[in-house]
Protein backbone atom coordinates (compact mmCIF):
# COMPACT_ATOMS: atom_id res chain seq x y z
CA UNK A 1 0.00 0.00 0.00
CA UNK A 2 1.44 3.27 -1.03
CA UNK A 3 0.66 6.11 1.46
CA UNK A 4 0.78 8.94 -1.02
CA UNK A 5 -2.15 7.42 -3.26
CA UNK A 6 -5.16 9.35 -2.07
CA UNK A 7 -7.09 6.08 -2.20
CA UNK A 8 -4.40 4.14 -0.28
CA UNK A 9 -4.66 6.95 2.48
CA UNK A 10 -8.05 7.48 3.07
CA UNK A 11 -8.72 3.48 3.46
CA UNK A 12 -5.44 3.52 5.94
CA UNK A 13 -6.94 6.31 8.17
CA UNK A 14 -10.65 4.52 8.38
CA UNK A 15 -8.70 0.95 9.46
CA UNK A 16 -7.23 3.05 11.88
CA UNK A 17 -10.19 5.05 13.08
CA UNK A 18 -11.88 1.52 13.00
CA UNK A 19 -9.42 -0.08 15.30
CA UNK A 20 -9.43 3.02 17.91
CA UNK A 21 -12.95 2.64 18.09
CA UNK A 22 -12.51 -1.02 18.74
CA UNK A 23 -10.14 -0.53 21.73
CA UNK A 24 -12.89 1.26 23.59
CA UNK A 25 -15.47 -0.85 22.84
CA UNK A 26 -15.06 -3.00 26.39
CA UNK A 27 -15.68 0.61 28.39
CA UNK A 28 -18.44 1.76 26.27
CA UNK A 29 -19.95 -1.74 26.89
CA UNK A 30 -19.46 -1.50 30.26
CA UNK A 31 -21.51 1.91 30.46
CA UNK A 32 -24.44 0.50 28.49
CA UNK A 33 -24.50 -2.47 31.09
CA UNK A 34 -24.76 0.13 34.34
CA UNK A 35 -27.35 1.81 32.20
CA UNK A 36 -29.25 -1.48 31.78
CA UNK A 37 -28.63 -1.92 35.38
CA UNK A 38 -30.35 1.27 36.11
CA UNK A 39 -33.19 0.94 33.80
CA UNK A 40 -33.88 -2.37 35.61
CA UNK A 41 -34.99 -0.28 38.66
CA UNK A 42 -38.39 0.26 39.00
CA UNK A 43 -38.53 2.66 41.90
CA UNK A 44 -36.40 4.49 44.45
CA UNK A 45 -35.21 7.94 43.62
CA UNK A 46 -31.08 8.01 42.87
CA UNK A 47 -28.34 10.22 43.38
CA UNK A 48 -27.53 12.24 40.70
CA UNK A 49 -24.96 10.91 39.03
CA UNK A 50 -21.90 12.07 36.90
CA UNK A 51 -22.70 12.91 33.13
CA UNK A 52 -21.54 9.92 31.24
CA UNK A 53 -19.67 12.03 28.64
CA UNK A 54 -17.50 13.84 31.43
CA UNK A 55 -17.13 10.54 33.64
CA UNK A 56 -15.54 8.35 29.98
CA UNK A 57 -13.25 11.42 29.03
CA UNK A 58 -11.65 11.73 32.57
CA UNK A 59 -10.95 7.63 32.98
CA UNK A 60 -9.63 7.48 29.27
CA UNK A 61 -7.13 10.47 30.55
CA UNK A 62 -6.72 8.74 33.68
CA UNK A 63 -6.44 5.68 32.03
CA UNK A 64 -3.50 7.44 30.23
CA UNK A 65 -1.92 8.46 32.98
CA UNK A 66 -1.91 4.70 34.63
CA UNK A 67 0.26 3.67 31.40
CA UNK A 68 2.66 6.00 31.96
CA UNK A 69 2.91 4.81 35.82
CA UNK A 70 2.83 1.06 35.01
CA UNK A 71 6.34 2.24 32.20
CA UNK A 72 7.48 4.08 35.50
CA UNK A 73 6.98 1.10 38.21
CA UNK A 74 7.95 -1.32 35.41
CA UNK A 75 11.41 1.00 34.34
CA UNK A 76 12.36 1.65 38.15
CA UNK A 77 11.91 -1.94 39.49
CA UNK A 78 8.74 -0.37 41.86
CA UNK A 79 6.46 -2.74 43.86
CA UNK A 80 3.14 -1.79 44.82
CA UNK A 81 0.48 -3.23 46.65
CA UNK A 82 -3.17 -1.84 46.52
CA UNK A 83 -6.19 -3.27 49.36
CA UNK A 84 -9.72 -2.74 47.81
CA UNK A 85 -11.94 -3.42 51.03
CA UNK A 86 -15.56 -2.62 51.29
CA UNK A 87 -19.04 -4.10 51.58
CA UNK A 88 -20.21 -6.57 49.09
CA UNK A 89 -21.44 -4.68 46.32
CA UNK A 90 -19.11 -1.36 47.11
CA UNK A 91 -17.74 -1.26 43.95
CA UNK A 92 -14.00 -2.72 44.34
CA UNK A 93 -14.61 -4.99 41.25
CA UNK A 94 -15.09 -2.18 38.97
CA UNK A 95 -12.80 0.01 39.72
CA UNK A 96 -10.46 -2.42 39.74
CA UNK A 97 -12.11 -3.56 36.02
CA UNK A 98 -11.21 0.22 35.06
CA UNK A 99 -7.48 0.26 36.65
CA UNK A 100 -6.54 -3.11 34.74
CA UNK A 101 -8.31 -2.56 31.81
CA UNK A 102 -5.32 -0.74 29.45
CA UNK A 103 -2.58 -2.07 31.48
CA UNK A 104 -0.29 -4.97 30.33
CA UNK A 105 -1.19 -8.12 33.07
CA UNK A 106 2.50 -9.15 33.02
CA UNK A 107 3.06 -5.50 35.06
CA UNK A 108 -0.34 -5.02 36.93
CA UNK A 109 -1.91 -8.09 38.30
CA UNK A 110 -4.84 -8.86 40.35
CA UNK A 111 -5.20 -10.99 43.52
CA UNK A 112 -8.66 -12.04 44.60
CA UNK A 113 -8.07 -15.35 46.67
CA UNK A 114 -10.70 -17.99 47.42
CA UNK A 115 -11.69 -18.83 50.82
CA UNK A 116 -8.75 -20.52 52.74
CA UNK A 117 -7.78 -24.65 52.19
CA UNK A 118 -7.47 -26.82 55.15
CA UNK A 119 -3.64 -26.73 55.14
CA UNK A 120 -4.10 -23.48 54.97
CA UNK A 121 -5.90 -22.10 58.04
CA UNK A 122 -3.24 -24.11 59.91
CA UNK A 123 -0.73 -21.72 58.42
CA UNK A 124 0.95 -18.36 59.80
CA UNK A 125 -2.43 -16.42 58.87
CA UNK A 126 -0.48 -13.84 56.37
CA UNK A 127 1.21 -16.83 54.82
CA UNK A 128 -0.91 -17.09 51.52
CA UNK A 129 -0.92 -13.11 51.18
CA UNK A 130 2.83 -13.10 51.25
CA UNK A 131 3.07 -14.92 48.10
CA UNK A 132 0.71 -12.84 46.01
CA UNK A 133 3.21 -10.04 46.60
CA UNK A 134 5.00 -8.17 44.12
CA UNK A 135 8.53 -8.53 42.49
CA UNK A 136 10.05 -5.40 41.12
CA UNK A 137 8.45 -3.60 38.39
CA UNK A 138 5.40 -5.17 39.32
CA UNK A 139 1.87 -4.00 40.57
CA UNK A 140 -0.48 -6.35 42.68
CA UNK A 141 -4.09 -5.14 43.45
CA UNK A 142 -6.11 -7.05 46.46
CA UNK A 143 -9.62 -7.31 45.44
CA UNK A 144 -9.81 -8.09 49.42
CA UNK A 145 -6.94 -8.97 51.28
CA UNK A 146 -5.99 -10.11 54.90
CA UNK A 147 -8.46 -7.53 56.16
CA UNK A 148 -10.49 -10.72 55.57
CA UNK A 149 -10.01 -11.67 59.30
CA UNK A 150 -10.56 -8.00 60.78
CA UNK A 151 -14.61 -8.38 58.59
CA UNK A 152 -15.97 -11.73 56.88
CA UNK A 153 -14.33 -14.16 59.40
CA UNK A 154 -15.04 -12.32 62.25
CA UNK A 155 -18.77 -11.24 61.59
CA UNK A 156 -19.63 -14.45 60.18
CA UNK A 157 -17.85 -16.48 63.44
CA UNK A 158 -14.87 -18.07 61.20
CA UNK A 159 -12.35 -17.30 63.64
CA UNK A 160 -12.67 -16.60 67.23
CA UNK A 161 -12.27 -12.84 69.18
CA UNK A 162 -8.65 -14.40 69.90
CA UNK A 163 -7.51 -15.07 66.47
CA UNK A 164 -8.72 -11.41 65.81
CA UNK A 165 -7.05 -9.58 68.57
CA UNK A 166 -3.53 -11.39 67.40
CA UNK A 167 -4.52 -10.20 63.86
CA UNK A 168 -4.78 -6.74 64.98
CA UNK A 169 -1.52 -6.70 67.52
CA UNK A 170 0.51 -8.18 63.93
CA UNK A 171 -0.97 -6.14 61.15
CA UNK A 172 0.28 -2.83 62.05
CA UNK A 173 3.68 -4.45 62.14
CA UNK A 174 3.08 -6.37 59.16
CA UNK A 175 2.62 -3.44 57.07
CA UNK A 176 5.38 -2.05 58.69
CA UNK A 177 7.72 -4.68 57.16
CA UNK A 178 6.53 -4.13 53.83
CA UNK A 179 7.02 -0.28 53.27
CA UNK A 180 10.60 -0.91 55.06
CA UNK A 181 11.18 -3.31 52.41
CA UNK A 182 10.60 -0.79 49.70
CA UNK A 183 7.19 -1.58 48.90
CA UNK A 184 4.43 1.06 47.97
CA UNK A 185 1.41 0.29 50.05
CA UNK A 186 -2.09 1.95 49.68
CA UNK A 187 -5.13 0.68 51.15
CA UNK A 188 -8.99 1.75 49.84
CA UNK A 189 -11.91 1.20 51.80
CA UNK A 190 -15.07 1.64 49.63
CA UNK A 191 -18.20 2.95 51.58
CA UNK A 192 -21.79 2.79 50.99
CA UNK A 193 -25.23 3.83 52.33
CA UNK A 194 -27.53 0.92 53.89
CA UNK A 195 -30.01 1.85 51.35
CA UNK A 196 -27.48 1.77 48.55
CA UNK A 197 -26.35 -1.85 49.14
CA UNK A 198 -29.89 -2.71 49.75
CA UNK A 199 -30.55 -1.08 46.08
CA UNK A 200 -27.60 -2.86 44.32
CA UNK A 201 -28.64 -6.57 46.03
CA UNK A 202 -32.22 -5.99 44.44
CA UNK A 203 -30.65 -5.22 41.07
CA UNK A 204 -28.77 -8.57 41.26
CA UNK A 205 -31.47 -10.28 42.26
CA UNK A 206 -33.76 -9.06 39.19
CA UNK A 207 -31.05 -9.49 36.52
CA UNK A 208 -30.15 -12.73 35.52
CA UNK A 209 -26.36 -11.79 34.48
CA UNK A 210 -25.99 -10.73 37.36
CA UNK A 211 -27.46 -12.86 40.05
CA UNK A 212 -24.41 -15.26 40.33
CA UNK A 213 -22.59 -12.12 41.94
CA UNK A 214 -25.33 -12.70 44.57
CA UNK A 215 -23.88 -15.87 47.11
CA UNK A 216 -25.83 -16.97 50.18
CA UNK A 217 -22.72 -15.21 52.19
CA UNK A 218 -23.34 -11.87 50.74
CA UNK A 219 -27.31 -12.37 51.09
CA UNK A 220 -26.08 -13.12 55.32
CA UNK A 221 -24.03 -9.89 55.33
CA UNK A 222 -26.80 -7.86 54.22
CA UNK A 223 -28.56 -9.12 57.84
CA UNK A 224 -25.73 -8.68 59.29
CA UNK A 225 -25.40 -4.75 58.41
CA UNK A 226 -24.78 -3.72 62.04
CA UNK A 227 -22.46 -5.87 62.60
CA UNK A 228 -20.30 -5.07 59.56
CA UNK A 229 -20.16 -1.61 60.47
CA UNK A 230 -19.05 -2.40 63.99
CA UNK A 231 -16.02 -4.67 62.63
CA UNK A 232 -15.46 -1.59 59.90
CA UNK A 233 -15.19 0.82 62.81
CA UNK A 234 -12.99 -1.41 64.70
CA UNK A 235 -10.56 -1.97 61.66
CA UNK A 236 -10.04 1.50 60.47
CA UNK A 237 -9.62 3.09 64.02
CA UNK A 238 -6.70 0.07 64.98
CA UNK A 239 -5.14 -0.60 61.13
CA UNK A 240 -4.75 3.39 60.27
CA UNK A 241 -0.90 3.82 60.59
CA UNK A 242 1.31 6.57 59.36
CA UNK A 243 2.96 3.90 57.62
CA UNK A 244 0.23 2.69 55.21
CA UNK A 245 -3.00 5.17 56.40
CA UNK A 246 -6.58 3.96 55.22
CA UNK A 247 -8.20 6.26 52.51
CA UNK A 248 -12.51 5.90 52.39
CA UNK A 249 -13.90 6.53 49.35
CA UNK A 250 -17.58 7.83 48.53
CA UNK A 251 -18.87 4.96 46.56
CA UNK A 252 -22.60 5.46 46.35
CA UNK A 253 -21.99 6.89 42.45
CA UNK A 254 -19.84 4.72 41.05
CA UNK A 255 -18.32 6.66 38.21
CA UNK A 256 -16.92 9.66 40.93
CA UNK A 257 -16.05 6.62 42.87
CA UNK A 258 -13.91 5.03 40.22
CA UNK A 259 -12.34 8.43 39.24
CA UNK A 260 -11.99 9.39 42.65
CA UNK A 261 -9.62 6.61 43.35
CA UNK A 262 -7.93 6.64 40.72
CA UNK A 263 -6.73 9.96 40.51
CA UNK A 264 -5.91 9.62 44.65
CA UNK A 265 -3.47 6.61 43.37
CA UNK A 266 -1.52 8.07 40.99
CA UNK A 267 -1.23 10.68 42.94
CA UNK A 268 0.35 8.55 45.69
CA UNK A 269 3.79 7.43 43.45
CA UNK A 270 5.56 10.49 42.01
CA UNK A 271 6.29 8.87 38.41
CA UNK A 272 7.71 10.46 35.08
CA UNK A 273 7.70 9.78 32.04
CA UNK A 274 10.36 6.86 30.80
CA UNK A 275 11.81 6.77 27.46
CA UNK A 276 11.25 4.08 24.86
CA UNK A 277 13.62 3.75 21.63
CA UNK A 278 11.32 3.97 18.82
CA UNK A 279 9.92 0.76 17.21
CA UNK A 280 10.60 0.13 13.26
CA UNK A 281 8.81 -2.19 11.33
CA UNK A 282 10.96 -4.58 9.57
CA UNK A 283 9.95 -5.54 6.00
CA UNK A 284 8.52 -8.79 6.25
CA UNK A 285 10.94 -11.22 4.33
CA UNK A 286 9.30 -12.81 1.32
CA UNK A 287 10.95 -16.37 -0.27
CA UNK A 288 9.92 -17.13 -4.09
CA UNK A 289 9.66 -21.03 -2.70
CA UNK A 290 6.88 -20.09 -0.04
CA UNK A 291 3.53 -21.19 -1.23
CA UNK A 292 0.96 -20.85 1.71
CA UNK A 293 -1.01 -23.68 2.25
CA UNK A 294 -4.80 -24.00 1.78
CA UNK A 295 -7.32 -23.78 4.80
CA UNK A 296 -9.69 -26.76 4.92
CA UNK A 297 -13.45 -25.32 4.48
CA UNK A 298 -14.62 -27.23 8.18
CA UNK A 299 -11.52 -25.66 10.20
CA UNK A 300 -13.65 -22.38 9.63
CA UNK A 301 -15.94 -20.38 12.63
CA UNK A 302 -19.31 -20.66 11.14
CA UNK A 303 -20.06 -17.28 10.11
CA UNK A 304 -23.24 -16.57 12.33
CA UNK A 305 -23.27 -12.35 12.06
Amino acid sequence: MRLDDSAALDAALEAIRRDLADSYDEEVELGLEEERLDRLAADGAQPERLDRKVYFRELLRLQHELVRLQDWVQDRKLRVVVLFEGRDSAGKGGVIKRITQRLNPRVCRVAALPAPSERERTQWYFQRYVSHLPAGGEIVLFDRSWYNRAGVERVMGFCTEAEVEEFFRSVPEFERMLVRSGIVLLKYWFSITDAEQEFRFQMRIRDPLKQWKLSPMDVESRRRWEDYTRAKEDMLARTHIPEAPWRVVEAVDKRRARLNCISHLLGQIPYGSVEHPPVHLPARLRHADYVRGPVPAEMYVPDAY
